[in-house]
Parts: structure tokens; C-alpha cells; sequence
């Protein structure tokens, strides 16, 4: 069975309604699927370090763009918990391939059966052979502390909506679409990544609940605060991030990969193979220190069935 985000354990839920009859686990194991507390922080000291994550990111889009988005989402959620635990050192780029290239093809394994490693390496960039693939692939695992079922903010979203009381099907569907997007987009924000997946998701229903249906907005928010998981500082702090994301536009993500340097341009047409140089000596056990910055957005359009 591949692997849904929206149902990442998978828990016991009603099909008809998505309503989860036991949610308590998600919310106690959320934080260990998340960077560590201080990645956040951390950012905004280097640029060095925030172009990593902005070019890391930019191949992932770029190689993984005939995919669904959710599968993008959960390389890149791959990508900052690595990078939490390791920082890279200069002088070798073609390594943010490697680990763009390693990230999708892990996140390929949970949401596809059946894949090409060679697939996912069309886009004219760095080849690498399918052992050093798989080389980088137990590192990037070793810092996931193998936790591949990632709890993102999708496994929390039809839970919130439930407490909203639909009697629409349409409308709880529009509500839907425009958060997911929502969620599309906030992952590329730094800031969004101190907060927990439960939070981020509360914060982009709300967003678009005051986008779509404003005179309820309120009564939304005010059936999320009550909700005993959630914690009401923490949701309003990350409304704000959210809501500022949110009027920047409808720009996707999807397009940050044309707008930036290609793989073409940043590592050339070569190929590369582990034995040329063993992996490890790349990678320094620190955290990285990114500067905050903004990625390019455009409005992706969310497909309900996904």
C-alpha cells in the first residue's frame, strides 16, 4: 500500500466522513517527524546555509515534478530533517544533488510502487549510480532516525475540519483544496518550521477559512481552541506566518525550480560514482544556519483526489 499522508500510521477512520476515531496518537508522535527545535533558529545566520536549502529544494521540485506535489512534500520534509542534524561543507555542490536525488527517491518508495532511480535523473543534470544513491539514502535515513511515515500537516487536516460540522460536502471540499495549498506553500518558509504539523495545519484551515466563509471564520476558530490538542499561543503565532504566506499570492512552488539555477548550470553535465570519494567525509555533524529568505510562489491547483 503506498503511503498517505493523510493517513500516515494508518489509524482507524470512517471512509464516508474522514473523521479519525482515534487521534491522540498523531498528536503524541508529531514532534518526533519534525526538525529539532532549533533548526528554525538556527537559520538565519549564513547564506551559505539558505542557499543549500533553497537549491536542495529547487532540484527536488525539478525532478520531481511529473509526480503529485505530496510526494515533493515529503522529500523536502526529508531534506529539513536531515539537515537539521548535518550541515555540508563548501566546495562541493554536486552533493545537494545527490541528497535531492536521495530525498525523492526515499519519498518514491513510500507513495510509488514500483519507481526508476534512472527515471528521476532525465532533467539533464548529474547522474549518480544507483550505489551511491543508495549510500546517501542510509545517511539521510540514519538522521530520519528511520522515521519514513513522516506525520506532516496532512494527516491532520480532515480531523480539524470535522470539528467545523459541514453539512456542504462542496464547501468543506473548497476549504480543503485552498489549505492544502496553503500548506504547499508555507513549507518553503522558514519561519513555518518551529511550529508542529498539527499547529501549521489548524493555522491554514483557518487561513482559508477567512478567505472562503469570513462571517464563520470566527466560530472555526473558536471550535479549533477548544480542541484539547492544540495549543492556543502557539496557533495564533503560527496564524500570523500563515496568513502573511498566504496574501503574498497563489504562486506554486512548483515553479521555484525554473526560476533558480538548474542542475545544468550548477553542477554541469557529469556523472559521478562512490567510488570517487566516500560520501561521509561531505558532511560535518552540525546544524545548518540558514538566513531567512522567501521562496517563489504560484498557485498550484490541488487535485481532491490526491
Amino acid at each position: 500500500m503506498n503511503f498517505d499522508l493523510e493517513n500516515p500510521l494508518p489509524l482507524s477512520n470512517d471512509n464516508n466522513t474522514h473523521v479519525y476515531t482515534n487521534i491522540s496518537p498523531l498528536f503524541n508522535i508529531e514532534t518526533d517527524h519534525m526538525p529539532s527545535k532549533t533548526y528554525h533558529q538556527n537559520l538565519g545566520k549564513s547564506d551559505f546555509h539558505i542557499t543549500i536549502r533553497e537549491t536542495t529544494i529547487s532540484i527536488i521540485l525539478q525532478i520531481s515534478h511529473h509526480f503529485d506535489p505530496f510526494l515533493s512534500y515529503l522529500a523536502i520534509n526529508y531534506l529539513d530533517r536531515f539537515l537539521c542534524f548535518h550541515s555540508l561543507s563548501e566546495g562541493k555542490p554536486w552533493i545537494l544533488r545527490l541528497i535531492a536525488v536521495s530525498c525523492v527517491s526515499l519519498a518514491l518508495k513510500m507513495r510509488k510502487a514500483g519507481y526508476s532511480v534512472t527515471g528521476i535523473q532525465q532533467d539533464g543534470g548529474m547522474i549518480f549510480d544507483t550505489k551511491t544513491i543508495k549510500r546517501m539514502e542510509f545517511l539521510i535515513l540514519g538522521g530520519l532516525k528511520w522515521r519514513m511515515r513522516s506525520i506532516t500537516a496532512f494527516a491532520f487536516i480532515n480531523f480539524f475540519i470535522s470539528l467545523f460540522k459541514f453539512k456542504d460536502l462542496p464547501l468543506q471540499q473548497a476549504l480543503k483544496a485552498r489549505a492544502t495549498e496553503i500548506i504547499f506553500t508555507a513549507q518553503n518558509e522558514i519561519k513555518i518550521l518551529q511550529f508542529k504539523p498539527s499547529i501549521i495545519s489548524a493555522s491554514a484551515l483557518l487561513s482559508a477559512c477567512d478567505e472562503l466563509f469570513p462571517l464563520q471564520c470566527p466560530c472555526y476558530k473558536t471550535a479549533i481552541l477548544n480542541c484539547s490538542y492544540v495549543d492556543k499561543d502557539d496557533l495564533l503565532s503560527c496564524c500570523n506566518v500563515v496568513q502573511e504566506i498566504a496574501k503574498e499570492g497563489y504562486e506554486s512552488v512548483l515553479d521555484i525550480a525554473s526560476s533558480t539555477s538548474t542542475p545544468v548550470n550548477v553542477f554541469g553535465l557529469h556523472s559521478w560514482s562512490s567510488d570517487n570519494e566516500p560520501i561521509e567525509d561531505t558532511l560535518l555533524n552540525a546544524n545548518s544556519s540558514p538566513r531567512q529568505e522567501k521562496l517563489k510562489r504560484r498557485k498550484i491547483i490541488i487535485d481532491d483526489n490526491s
